[in-house]
């Protein structure tokens, strides 16, 4: 080992390889009591990658889901289920009501936000469109249904690139909104002529170049995977930038044994399963002395529970509502997104 590594390695203490977190045996109990109630109100558990492992693996052992936001939405409208359980965030909720206002909604709670969603008002987002009339209005699913009400476009950001593209080739200037980051990485990779809401993700807007270039110089053989949702110098480091589902194909298709990932943790459960051989960590999200080196998970993610996941199947808490005439003027968006990438 060279002395410039000890140096790094006393310098950046190490956030700690990935490790699969047991459930409880005292939470088994109520694990096997979701899995009745599932079956006793015909409902299929939708979660996103982000939840805790308690919930993706229950998703997995129930015949659900665990994905994008994309995938997310297409599994609850094509499945035969009545009752759409879905552990995420609040917009999640909201667009798998717009795709199946037949079916039931229910989320563990319903306080689960985004930073996004917050920092994009719905009337100050018409406002800011109504100044731009001439621009094509494409917005992040991370939105909430009022936001996407005033789109043309809704992208997650497995498609986002292609989309955009897609309208570039049309001639069309693009209003983008809420994140600034992907907006930008977005433009980037387009050369689009965009302009961009200010807006940022919480837990991507913390992830640190320099933590990152740290831990390369641990470990020089380790790829770099990063969401395109966090700063533009971060993605600057990435071998591979994506969308949570083609960060953990990546993972699968490199030849690295070392992998450091800058995206929520909850990803890990998956990318895991993928990639058993393989080394994970955390990209770094704050600076020397901080108390928690690797801290990128989403506090409304956080919310999700196998508690609150049981309470909102007993009591039938935690319901989604979206009022139809705004549910159709969102519906537009939504099914172009779909479509497109169908």
């Amino acid at each position: 080992m060279t002395m410039m590594t000890l140096q790094a390695e006393r310098e950046a203490p190490l956030p700690l390889a990935y490790c699969p977190t047991r459930i409880p045996e005292e939470d088994q109990t109520r694990v096997e009591d979701i899995k009745r109630l599932l079956k006793t109100h015909n409902a299929v558990l939708v979660a996103h990658y982000y939840t805790d492992d308690a919930i993706q693996q229950l998703a997995e052992e129930t015949g659900g889901c665990v994905a994008d936001s994309l995938e997310m939405a297409r599994f609850g409208a094509r499945h035969p289920a009545t009752t759409l359980v879905v552990a995420g965030v609040r917009f999640m909720g909201e667009t798998a009501k717009i795709l199946s206002p037949e079916k039931r909604v229910l989320m563990p709670t319903l306080e689960a936000t985004c930073s996004l969603d917050i920092g994009c008002p719905a009337d100050e987002f018409r406002a800011f469109c109504d100044t731009h009339p001439d621009r094509t209005v494409v917005v992040y699913a991370n939105t909430s249904a009022a936001v996407k009400a005033r789109a043309d476009w809704v992208v997650t950001s497995s498609i986002a690139v292609e989309v955009i593209e897609h309208l570039q080739a049309r001639g069309e200037k693009i209003l983008w909104a809420p994140d600034k980051h992907l907006g930008g990485y977005i433009q980037n990779k387009t050369g689009a002529d965009m302009l961009m809401w200010d807006g940022a993700c919480i837990v991507h807007e913390e992830f640190k170049a320099k933590g990152i270039e740290d831990l390369k110089r641990i470990y020089p053989d380790a790829a770099v995977l990063v969401h395109p949702e966090s700063p533009e110098p971060v993605v600057r480091l990435a071998d591979v930038a994506g969308s949570t589902s083609q960060l953990i194909k990546a993972a699968r298709e490199l030849p690295n044994e070392r992998l450091i990932v800058a995206t929520d943790r909850g990803i890990f459960f998956k990318m895991q399963q993928a990639v058993p051989h393989k080394m994970l960590f955390e990209a770094p999200t704050a600076g020397n002395g901080a108390t928690c080196r690797s801290c990128a998970h989403c506090p409304w993610m956080a919310m999700n529970a196998l508690e609150n996941l049981s309470d909102a199947l007993r009591e039938g808490a935690g319901e989604i509502q979206v009022d139809e005439p705004l549910r159709l003027k969102a519906l537009k968006p939504l099914e172009r997104m779909l479509n497109f990438n169908a």
